[in-house]
């Protein structure tokens, strides 16, 4: 077995990876995905469902929980986000970073950081490295992500090799920060679709000695086919004795793609955002409820499910809430999304430890593909 401080590898299929991540908050079996709770909840869920679905990690977001209610107030009022939103498992937040420059009216970038507009009021801010730093000490989670620049894709080589420069300086000042005792700091690879970038942008990161690294800058502009190639090749090079971590990639495929590239940990907000446009995860693909052929169809929304949404539902109960606007069809599909996104990935631990990974993940795929709920 390969053992770090943080991780514990149990075997190694293929490529794919079966590890237990230690945290102070309990063990995270990967691979495993990460319900996005962005303002401190997972959207529709309560914290008691996120347990009964299996979660083990969630997500917070620097930017958000900055702008409102604020860092010093989720402190002071729950000593943490743990404690705010009544979360005992581990939490993991983002650096702020993606959100700066996806959402806000960017001012300007510079070595101390960027300067934004906020896009709620308009106000003016600053976060670089150390304020973000400042921020997740403060919000207590488990795991602390890097402040770094996000340049969308595609960009030339030399941008792309500025921008990892950037994020490597700002790397060293965020390991710089003294965080909490039982937190743990995870640097993040940029450099595009170019190998030799990020080989080296990881290779150094690695001389900083973070205790995990993470993927950015994926699922931002390239293909698709792109991404899955890149992944392919790249995946199982990252160091074997650290959590890998591949952010904001969360189709159910590309997650299958990754766990079959060597990469322990996801997050997206597909299963919760899908849910509210009225879009079920099923066996045999997407299936979008608010379809007229839903209207007097008994059947559950996935037959082969056994959460309790598919166990006590039809899905002309379903099209019926959405169409008429009412909350608990955005409810009871965020809860089967996020139940299917976590069964998938247990099944897949399952087939890893079983060395079946390989046959798993070409069933899944294969009928997941069939696009049978694709509009007449």
């Amino acid at each position: 077995m390969i053992e770090h401080k943080m991780i514990k590898v149990e075997k190694v299929d293929g490529k794919a990876r079966a590890c237990t991540i230690t945290t102070a908050h309990g063990e995270i079996q990967t691979p495993i995905f990460m319900p996005v709770g962005t303002r401190a909840t997972v959207k529709c869920m309560w914290q008691d469902q996120l347990e009964e679905i299996g979660a083990q990690i969630i997500l917070g977001n620097t930017y958000h929980l900055y702008l409102r209610p604020g860092h010093e107030l989720i402190e002071k009022v729950g000593g943490g986000l743990h404690g705010f939103m009544n979360w005992k498992k581990p939490i993991l937040t983002d650096s702020g970073g993606y959100q700066v420059f996806s959402l806000s009216d960017i001012n300007k970038v510079t070595e101390d950081g960027v300067i934004f507009s906020s896009h709620l009021d308009g106000s003016k801010h600053l976060i670089g490295p150390e304020k973000s730093m400042e921020i997740q000490r403060a919000l207590g989670p488990d795991i602390v992500m890097a402040f770094d620049e996000c340049p969308a894709l595609p960009a030339t080589k030399e941008k792309l090799r500025e921008s990892m420069e950037l994020t490597l300086r700002w790397a060293k000042r965020c390991k710089d920060y003294e965080l909490k005792e039982h937190q743990h700091l995870f640097g993040i690879i940029q450099g595009g679709l170019h190998h030799d970038l990020r080989t080296e942008c990881m290779e150094r990161l690695e001389e900083m000695n973070f205790p995990g690294l993470a993927l950015g800058g994926l699922s931002v502009g390239e293909k698709n086919d792109e991404m899955v190639q890149f992944l392919d090749n790249f995946g199982h090079t990252m160091p074997e004795n650290k959590p890998r971590y591949l952010m904001g990639v969360g189709k159910p495929i590309d997650i299958l793609n990754g766990i079959r590239a060597g990469i322990d940990m996801f997050d997206c907000v597909l299963p919760t955002r899908n849910a509210r446009n009225g879009q079920f995860l099923t066996t045999d693909g997407p299936l979008n409820i608010k379809n007229l052929r839903f209207r007097e169809d008994t059947l559950p929304p996935d037959p082969e499910c056994d959460c309790k949404v598919c166990q006590n539902y039809s899905r002309a109960y379903v099209r019926h809430l959405y169409t008429t606007g009412e909350f608990l069809a955005g409810q009871l599909i965020s809860y089967h999304n996020l139940y299917f996104m976590l069964n998938m990935v247990k099944q897949a631990r399952v087939n890893i430890l079983a060395e079946t990974f390989e046959e798993y993940y070409k069933t899944f795929t294969t009928r997941y593909n069939s696009k049978r709920w694709a509009n007449p």
